[in-house]
Order: structure tokens, then sequence, then C-alpha cells
């Protein structure tokens, strides 16, 4: 067995259509069974969703207040007034930024922008940047991507003599700023369509309205802040990304064609994924360690060799960031795990702060805690002499970050947000008590099973429904991000054909799995340790992403998976190799590491039965419950064996229990096993033990009475051993049973043994030996063990599994009774 790391959620769309859909739309049922999850139902759509052209994008003027803000505007430049760009420091801050320079200088208007610093000046308009605009002559400042809650800072310019012109896509507030103009498609009296505009939409709408046509030539910019700021891949959105992705293949940006340098992107083979994760964090470093300034230079910049200086700039910026926020991380865990001393579990809300965590990135680190932890999380970066600290959350489905907070409100100085992220300021000495608060609130909602990821899946298939042209035709759903995820497929009992990893140090994972004569290579990222944990011909349930593969020239079927479930058990056969011993410690090192922990129990010599070959050892981890303590005395203990039995669910079994009362003892008290790793060398140390017939016995009689006498020094035994056919330890096996039946004598001197053969033994049946009975039952029980092949031995070592479940759940059932 292998569990999923997570619970897979798929989407419930009934057959009823798909195929009719397939036919309209001409697409595979695959593909159809997609476009209905998304919310497609007729061929209409599914065209305008495929195919939709940049013509198809809505009239600026419905949004409210584009007319007066063109207006404005228009007055400013038939005037010479000079404008300002106000705008923000993220990626959509800097694109919508960058964006109206382009418009500006495109309208040879007076102008000059301004973005306030993240540490020093916060988000938003300010009063102080303010004043400096009218110290400089601005009469006009267009906002872009903030000002909609700005309503005393917008009060004072008016006092000032700025009008302000806010463009902007957050949610509004109540009371709305007393404006110029207000252009916000979420405005609750704005008829605009589509409401799922970034802040650069809204700029671009502007630009749209002002020039009288769309303009195409900023599409790339547009397509960078709303990528980089999550807005839904619907719409306009969708329509807007993907001509600007095709146009970035060649852009006319040096900005643009400079940082897909640095990023080390084909522009050939530029996705929205690029511009999500690769492009929008190093425009989004500037921000957050420098000044957003140096990312509006390079978008904004018209020569390569200045363009390829702010890239190299960012990149530098961006790899700092990285590395301020891997020890912030650390530093957090570390805070955290002494919050678990107690219970050993994270708190249902995670809440962390310390002084001189750079509030640029706490909302990265909240994120990064997030996705290891599985916990709604604050973190928050306290300021040493003004006890004010600064702080961003994250939170996963059900609990809603910004109900939360309201729900203790009056202890932050300000908040803000929606469900899954949001950010607050509150002083030090409140801390305590908003912990306490959001731990009640979190308690009252929160199951367990919220604490366990969910993926949604957009549809099950078979391997033989995704050849290539059908995966082919999967790219057309692109652009892909939020509102229009990357379609994710299950593929249900596959057959593992092969497991090999791949990376200089095994890293990744490659499975080749095959289903109805169809074979698909999956590949997963970062779980090589997984190699060690799925059997070869095992049925197995993955989920992941299809893709194609193109190597010299072939194309082929991939899936990027993302988990993995077996529901069988495994036996990881590791029967007959060498340096057995060394290779079990190892193997229980690396599960170890790969996510669990190890322990040794062994069964002395002595306790191992009758000449048993060695010690034999149980090495164990757990995936799930992290490493488990077992005392030496394993015998005693019987409460602490108990929960143990429970938690226990992989094992590495080196050598082979001596008996069958001794294996019945391992399956009762590990009974919940799902993976078995059983390690035995070549053979045991002194030979096999085979069963000892009347012919063996007999030949082994007569060749000793030639000997007559010998000693136990081991040179002589050996030699017997051989000269009679035997192993040594079946050897020492008939010795003693010789002894039994008196066939032969011993006599002890102060270091030596002699043994002399009887001349006239007494007449009597093997069976009579107690010895012979023990040889017999012990090489049936080690036949068991080394002979039968991989699937005959899995088969019996689960059925002990088995038999003792059925006893243990009879038991209860007659308690019970």
């Amino acid at each position: 067995m292998l569990h999923p790391r997570s619970r897979w959620i798929c989407s419930d769309v009934p057959d009823t259509g798909i195929e009719q859909l397939a036919q309209e739309a001409r697409v595979s049922k695959l593909v159809a069974r997609m476009l209905a999850v998304r919310g497609i139902a007729d061929a209409e759509q599914a065209h305008r969703f495929l195919h939709a052209d940049i013509d198809e994008m809505h009239d600026p003027y419905l949004l409210a207040g584009m007319e007066d803000a063109v207006a404005r505007i228009r007055t400013a430049l038939a005037n010479r007034e000079r404008i300002r760009i106000y705008g923000d420091y993220d990626a959509d801050g800097v694109s919508s930024t960058s964006l109206m320079i382009y418009l500006m200088r495109h309208l040879e208007a007076e102008f000059d922008y301004y973005i306030p610093h993240r540490a020093n000046e916060g988000y938003g308009l300010n009063k102080a940047a303010l004043e400096a605009a009218q110290a400089c002559g601005v009469t006009l400042v267009v906002t872009v991507d903030t000002g909609i809650s700005a309503v005393e800072e917008i009060a004072y310019a008016r006092e000032l003599g700025i009008d302000i012109v806010v463009t902007d896509h957050h949610e509004p507030p109540e009371q709305l700023p007393n404006a110029c103009a207000l252009v916000n498609p979420k405005l609750p009296y704005c008829p605009y369509p589509f409401k799922g505009l970034a802040g650069v939409g809204v700029a671009f709408k502007l630009a749209h309205a002002l020039l009288g046509r769309i303009p195409e030539e900023w599409l790339e910019l547009a397509a960078i802040g709303t990528v980089a700021d999550l807005m839904p891949l619907l719409d306009e959105n969708r329509i807007l990304v993907r001509a600007a992705l095709q146009r970035m293949k060649r852009s006319r940006y040096a900005g643009i064609r400079a940082l897909l340098q640095v990023c080390s992107i084909d522009p050939k083979e530029v996705t929205s994924t690029h511009i999500a994760f690769s492009m929008a964090p190093r425009i989004n470093a500037s921000g957050r360690l420098d000044h957003a300034d140096i990312a509006v230079q390079l978008l904004t910049a018209e020569h390569d060799a200045a363009a390829e200086a702010f890239a190299w700039e960012l990149d530098r910026l961006n790899k700092e960031r990285q590395k301020i926020v891997d020890g912030i991380v650390k530093e957090a865990e570390a805070l955290l795990v002494e919050k678990m001393e107690d219970t050993g579990e994270p708190p249902h809300v995670i809440v962390l702060a310390a002084e001189g965590w750079n509030v640029g990135v706490i909302g990265i680190v909240a994120s990064k805690i997030l996705e290891k932890y599985y916990r709604p999380t604050f973190v928050l970066g306290i300021d040493g002499e003004t006890g004010l600290c600064k702080g961003s959350a994250r939170s996963i489905p059900g609990f809603d970050l910004y109900e939360a907070m309201q729900s203790c409100g009056e202890l932050f100085e300000h908040y803000g947000g929606h469900q899954a992220a949001a950010g607050m300021t509150i002083q030090a000495d409140k801390l305590e008590e908003l912990e306490q608060r959001l731990q009640e609130v979190a308690e009252g909602i929160l199951t367990e099973e919220h604490f366990v990821p969910c993926v949604e899946v957009d549809a099950e298939c078979g391997l033989n429904e995704i050849p290539l042209e059908v995966i082919d035709q999967l790219g057309q759903l692109a652009p892909f991000g939020m509102g229009n995820p990357s379609p994710r497929v299950v593929i249900r009992n596959a057959r593992v054909r092969e497991i090999r990893t791949m990376g200089k140090e095994g890293q990744h994972l490659k499975l080749m799995l095959s289903q109805d004569r169809a074979t698909l290579d999956a590949v997963a990222f970062h779980r090589g340790g997984l190699a060690r944990r799925i059997t070869s011909d095992v049925k197995a349930d993955v989920l992941g992403e299809l893709s194609v593969n193109e190597w010299n020239g072939r194309r082929r079927p991939q899936l990027f998976m993302q988990d993995i479930r077996i529901q069988e058990r495994q036996l990881f056969d590791l029967r007959g190799i060498p340096d057995a011993w060394e290779t079990a410690v190892q193997l229980a090192r690396i599960l170890e590491q790969d996510g669990g922990g190890a322990n040794v129990l062994v069964t002395t010599r002595e306790q191992a039965g009758v000449h048993a070959a060695e010690s034999f050892a149980w090495l164990y981890s757990d995936e799930e419950e992290g490493p488990v303590v077992v005392p030496g005395a394993w015998r005693g203990d019987e409460p602490f064996i108990a929960a143990m039995s429970e938690r226990v669910r992989e094992m590495v079994l080196f050598g082979m229990p001596p008996s069958e009362q001794e294996m019945r003892r391992l399956t009762r008290q590990l009974r919940h096993m799902e993976r078995l790793h059983v390690v035995l060398p070549r053979e045991p140390i002194g030979g096999r033990l085979h069963m000892p017939t009347r012919d063996r016995i007999k030949r082994a009689y007569a060749e000793l009475r030639r000997v007559h006498t010998w000693t136990n020094e081991p040179e002589p035994m050996r030699s017997l051993a051989k000269r009679v056919s035997l192993s040594l330890r079946e050897f020492m096996l008939l010795i003693d049973m010789f002894q039994e039946l008196q066939f032969l004598c011993c006599t002890h001197h102060k270091h030596t043994t002699t043994f002399e053969m009887a001349a006239q033994p007494a007449k009597t049946s093997l069976e009579a030996s107690q010895r012979y009975q023990d040889w017999a039952s012990a090489a049936a029980w080690e036949q068991r063990w080394y002979e039968p092949a991989t699937e005959a031995f899995a088969a019996w070592l689960w059925s002990c599994w088995d038999e003792e479940r059925d006893v243990s759940l009879l038991r209860r059932s007659s308690d019970g009774f």
C-alpha cells in the first residue's frame, strides 16, 4: 500500500451531453469533459473559450467612471498639466505603472510616476507623497492598482488642489473616496461584464478608451500583472494572456527579452507558468528588498544593455530574497516546534512572530509554512522599537481569514484581505490574545478532514484514452492559471512495469505504466524516494497533468505525476543479496530520511531456536507518524506494543523469524503492515537447512562410521561436514541427533570434545529423536522463506497477516458478544 498525500476530489460532471459536445466542438471526449468542468455546455461557448480573438474584448466604456476618467486626462493633456502615475510595488502595480508610462509617452503628456516604498511607506496613497506631488506642480494623479480605499488621502489631495483618477481592481469599501473618477469593475454600480481584471487590466482598458483602439502593443505588460496577481484566466483575461504569450515569443520589449534570458526561458516555449513562477518573482523581488522602481526601469528600458543590467539585478535580488525567506522559514519552524512540544501536532491556526523578520517576504514565509503543515498561518515581523507588528496570513479551504480577523478586529491597528490571504498590523502585546482567539474560532470550524490537502481532478481516464492527438488538444485549454488550472487526470489500476530514478542524486522518479496494452511514462519531480516504496508490477492509481515529451525528434505521451495511491500491500523481495545486513541498515536509514522513523528490533541467538544461523531483526519506518521509539525489552510493555502496532505500516525484515511461533508474534504485534522489505542473505551463516531425508542421514552415518573418531575443532568439523555433503548447521544438528539416539558418544577434555561413533548402536527410529523433528521443522520453515518465487512468497506472507487479522476480528467479536 501507499497512501496519497492529498484527497482527490473528482469533478462531478454528468456524462449526459459530453459526447454531443465533443462532436460539435470537434474535440475528444476527454477534452469535452474538461470543457464541461469549466462550465462550457455548448459548441458556441467552446469555440469562444478555445479560439476567442482579441477583437472580442469588451468595450472599455462599459466600465463605470471611464468617461469621466478619459475626459479629465484629455483636459490635462490639452492644458499641459503635470500628471503623476501612482502605482504599487508588486508585479501587478509595476506592470500597471509601466503600461501607463508607455501610454503617457504615446500621448506626449507632461508626466512622471511614483511608487511608494514597501517598508518605509506601505501600500497605497499617503499624504507625504501627495504633498511631494504638489511641490512638483502635479495637478492630476492617476492611480493604478490602488486608490479605491484611500478616502482620507484623496480628500487631502483635493485640499492640495490635486485631482485623482482612480483605476483599481480591489474590493471597494462601503465608503468610497470622492475622486474625480473611480474606475473599478468591482464597484457595486459598475455594469462591466467581467469582474476579474487585474490592476493592469483596468489600466489596459483605460489605454483602450483613450486611444480608441485595443493597444495590442502593451498586451505583454498586461499579461505579466494579470498572471502574477493570480487573476482568473477566464473571459477577457484569457484572451489577453493568450494573445500576449504569442507576442512574447518575439517580444519588442528589451526588458522582457532580458528577463526571459535571465530566467533561462526559451521565448518560443514561454507559458503562463513561466510568468507566474519565474518572471513575476524577480519583478516582485525589487519591491520586497529594495524599490520597485528597478522593475519599472526594466519594463520600460529602450536598450538591451540597460535592460540586461536591470534583469540581472532583479535576479540577484530574487536570490537574496530566497535566502532571506529560507532563513526566516527555519526560524519560524523552530518556533513552531516549541509550540508543538506538548501535543506533537501543530495548532489549528499557526501564529508566528519575531523581531528582525523582513516584512517584505513574510507572505512567502506564511505560504511555505502552510504548504508544509497545512494549517491557516499568520507570520508577523515585530519592530523592536515601536512594538508594532506587520504580518501576512495564508489559509486553507474551510477557514475564511477575513471573517476570522473580523471576529477579533478590535485587536488590529489595520487589517484587510479575503478568504485565502490577508495582511494586518497589530501591537506585539496583543499577539497572545490574537492567537488564543483565532484558535477558538478555528476549533469551532475545522475538523481533521480540513487538514488533509484537497486536489481537484478534472477527469478519470484510461491510458488508451490519451494518445498524442488528445494531449495536443488539451493544450488548446491554455493558458493555465487561476480559474483555469492545468487539467488534472486520475488513471486508476495502471500496472507499474518499470521504476527508476533520475537526476544526479536520484531525486526524481520515473515510472512506466501499462494498461490494456497502452503504456505511459509518469515523472514525479523531487519524489525519488518513492522508488523504494513502489514494487514492480503493482497496480497503482496516479494523479497528474498530461504532457508531451519531445526527445530526439520523438514525441511521446507523458504524465507529470503529482500523487500516487497503491491499495494492495507490497513485498519488496531482497532475498539472496550480498551484504544483506549492510543493505538492510542502509535501507532503513534511507526510509527514515524519506519521511519516517527507523528502529531495529533484535531477537537474540539464544531466543532464535535450534541452531539458528544468526540473530534476526526488524527495521521499520513509519512515514506518517514519524520516529517510533521501541524499548529494548520488546517482549514486555504490552500497552506500548499495542500502541506501536497501530502506527507501524512499513518494515524492513532482516533475516527470517526462526519459527512459526515467532512469526505469529510479529504479525500479532505489527498487524497493520502495508509495505514489507524482506532482506535475506544468499544463504544463512553456516549454510541452509534441507530436509533430513533417510538417504542423506544414511550416507552421513556410513561415512562417520568409517571416520569413527574426530574432535570439535573448527577445521575437522567443516571438513567432515563437506565430506558428508551437509552444511555446517546440518552437521551440528546431525551430531546432536546421533547423540540423542546414542549413535555416538563424546568425551570432554579441557579445550576440546572428542566424538566417537558407537560400535553397536541400539536399533531405533529416527522419528524418536526430538532433534530429527526439530531439524525437519526448521528445514520446512526455512524452505518457505528461501525457495518460493516472489509472487508465491508475497501471497504466503500476507496470508500470515490476514490470518492474524481474522483471529483478532473474531476475538473482538466474541468479546463484544
